[in-house]
């Protein structure tokens, strides 16, 4: 590539394409002043949309297709028929080397089986797995937490393969030195859980090189509490932990607007308390942007050949230039590069896992 970054995007996906797409590129264009963009889409939608963003024509290049994935289709359909879609054709173009990474708001389900079968998995991994980052107790610190409904079943040697995934981001992305690892469990003690997960840990306490430290097993509660770095489950399990603390945010969200509407008395009272609310401003604006989801936005599909960001559907420009972001970041650390260097450190290569286990006190 030409370009020290380029940035395929995915023109038609999402609930609000192709106008958050534009005005995200837009925006994560500011941050990243050396960024080019590929976009694919219709073309006259697309293009009238970048004339409103100054400079932007310059560095967004415009590929047309009127077909777009929908967000009712299945994977299989979109792999079979969505050959000239904009999802796909975005992610061709990393695969073909056009750009470093794609990101899409699109079909989760069919991004994840058209990235797959188009990028192919990392050398030594054995499947891939969907990863996002969220905010802690901890100012500052973020968690990140994989597989996020990529593989519904799993064994041991793929909960490793996602601690090393997950590690790796947390100490290049996030900035941690020694991420904590620990598995997702329905109690820290040891004889708890079932046997794919008791494998995975013993394989996990065997290692003799991770890019973290193993802590063991953690429960829900521990998610957001700072006390974990990267948070390691199946597909399935952390699909279900994902949409219940999407859920929970929801529902507080609603509950705060329903108990200042419920009566005119709420009314008044927030009105009276107006100047000490005006006062921690600074503090507010703070805690509103920690608990703001859009800066959380940009689920990376991790294990791939080529780097794939999955958006949230529904989200706006500024959270979909989050997502961008995301992208761009792991694009600029290398981190395929920094992942295969993990992989090898722990035995896993080509052929799969050949771990190597830590010296015992006998063998030291």
């Amino acid at each position: 590539m030409q370009n020290d970054l380029v940035i395929s995007l995915d023109g038609m996906g999402g609930d609000n394409a192709p106008q958050v797409v534009v005005e995200g590129a837009y925006l994560a264009w500011r941050k990243y002043p050396q960024a080019k963009f590929i976009i694919f889409g219709d073309e006259n939608k697309i293009r009238s949309l970048i004339k409103k963003y100054a400079g932007l024509e310059a560095v967004m290049e415009v590929r047309h297709t009127p077909d777009r994935v929908k967000s009712e289709d299945k994977p299989s359909f979109a792999l079979r028929n969505g050959r000239n879609s904009s999802m796909r054709l975005a992610i061709d173009a990393v695969g073909r080397g056009e750009a470093n990474c794609v990101v899409s708001a699109g079909n989760t389900g069919a991004l994840m089986a058209m990235a797959k079968f188009v990028l192919k998995v990392l050398p030594g991994v054995t499947r891939p797995a969907i990863a996002t980052y969220m905010p802690t107790k901890v100012s500052g610190h973020g968690v990140v937490m994989l597989d996020l409904g990529a593989n519904v079943e799993g064994d041991p040697k793929n909960l490793l393969e996602f601690g090393v995934l997950g590690g790796v981001f947390s100490r290049e992305i996030l900035k941690i030195a020694n991420p904590r690892i620990g598995l997702l469990n329905i109690g820290s003690e040891a004889a708890k859980g079932h046997e794919m997960v008791k494998g995975a840990s013993e394989l996990f306490a065997t290692a003799a090189h991770l890019p973290g430290k193993y802590i063991g097993f953690v429960e829900g509660s521990d998610i957001n509490s700072g006390t974990v770095d990267v948070v390691v489950t199946d597909g399935f399990t952390g699909n279900v932990t994902l949409k219940v603390i999407e859920g929970t945010v929801k529902l507080i969200k609603s509950l705060f607007k329903q108990a200042f509407r419920s009566s005119w008395m709420m009314k008044v009272g927030f009105l009276l308390c107006l100047p000490g609310i005006l006062v921690a401003l600074p503090a507010v604006i703070k805690l509103i942007k920690r608990i703001d989801t859009r800066s959380y936005n940009g689920a990376s599909m991790m294990g791939l050949k080529g780097l794939c960001i999955k958006s949230h559907g529904g989200t706006d420009g500024v959270g979909f230039a989050n997502a961008i972001g995301v992208a761009a970041d792991m694009a600029l650390i290398k981190f395929n590069e920094k992942v295969a260097h993990e992989l090898k450190e722990l035995g896993i290569g080509e052929k799969g896992l050949e771990i190597k286990a830590k010296k015992t006190m006998s063998q030291a």
